[in-house]
């Protein structure tokens, strides 16, 4: 008798984890800096290195799989994927190679009977939720790469702070809201960096978000700037403008801004905007697909 998790662990994770190592290699990666990204020893890594480790041909043959090493090397080498949400994505592969697919192949091939069984290998739902947060966040890190690595951006943050947003497909509050802990500010003309991105830690850049949703728009992600005339003229050039009321509730001014706003059809960004109010800094919203989508926005104007 054989499981399935069986074929996983002896055949599946070797062959993945050998050509994970050697993608990182290829990438500049140490052995040590390989084995903590994949939380293996050095050994390991050298066993793997010398092709002491043998690797299961169809599984290297896969498409899905080469995707998937590629992906996960280039995310780990740029820090867009922490080792979680690589975890996360190596495990969303195995559940949907298990559905009838290459690892049930294999395990019928190592237990013949199975092939004329009715048996159902899904046991895990792909689309889960902790591998949506993951991309999200994932999305925030690339957008916040973006825009600090932007010669200028830092001029653009206004004195309340920046914020980049993105949230969760079905958000409603703002702890469905991934964005950076204390904002982005500006230090000697760079922008700094509080911490890593979170959930639920962004008050008024995720209402911003929320209430362009619930108006209709649809728009995931999100970057505030400081306010200029200019800033807003050249976004209007390519993207649909509103203005919103500062002097009103955020949520409810917002929502009806978007609301009652002439925008194209199948329009996928927007920028939202209020000139101040008392006590009340005027801040242009840059909203878009997902957050990254944004501050690739924001960037262009410098």
């Amino acid at each position: 008798m054989r499981f399935i998790e069986e074929v996983v662990v002896d055949e599946f994770l070797p062959t993945v984890r050998s050509m994970l190592a050697e993608d990182l290699r290829d990438r500049g990666f140490t052995q040590s800096e390989v084995a903590d990204a994949l939380g293996i020893s050095q050994s390991a890594v050298s066993k793997y290195a010398a092709g002491d480790v043998a690797r299961h041909e169809r599984i290297v043959g896969d498409e899905r799989v080469r995707d998937l090493v590629e992906r996960v090397g280039e995310g780990l080498a740029s820090g867009d994927l922490t080792p979680v949400a690589a975890l996360v994505e190596i495990e969303v592969l195995i559940r949907q190679l298990e559905e009838g697919d290459l690892l049930a192949d294999l395990h019928e091939a190592a237990m013949p009977a199975l092939a004329d069984a009715d048996v159902e290998f899904s046991v895990h739902d792909p689309d889960s939720g902790l591998r949506e947060r993951e991309r999200v966040l994932t999305s925030v890190r690339r957008g916040l790469r973006t825009l600090t690595n932007a010669s200028g951006f830092a001029g653009l943050i206004p004195n309340v702070g920046a914020n980049v947003a993105e949230c969760l497909a079905d958000a409603a509050t703002v702890d469905d809201v991934a964005a950076v802990p204390g904002r982005l500010v500006d230090v000697k003309g760079r922008a700094m960096v509080p911490g890593e991105p979170e959930f639920g830690v962004s008050e008024h850049v995720a209402t911003v978000l929320l209430a362009a949703r619930e108006a209709g728009a649809d728009v995931r992600g999100a970057v505030n700037l400081r306010y200029d005339p200019g800033t807003v003229e050249a976004l209007a050039a390519d993207h649909p403008t509103v203005e919103f009321d500062a002097e009103r509730p955020t949520r409810e001014a917002v929502a009806d801004a978007v609301a009652a706003a002439d925008r194209p059809a199948g329009s996928e960004t927007l920028v939202a905007y209020q000139t101040g109010a008392v006590g009340v800094e005027p801040i242009v919203y840059v909203l878009a697909p997902t957050a990254a989508e944004a501050a690739r926005i924001v960037r262009e104007l410098l």
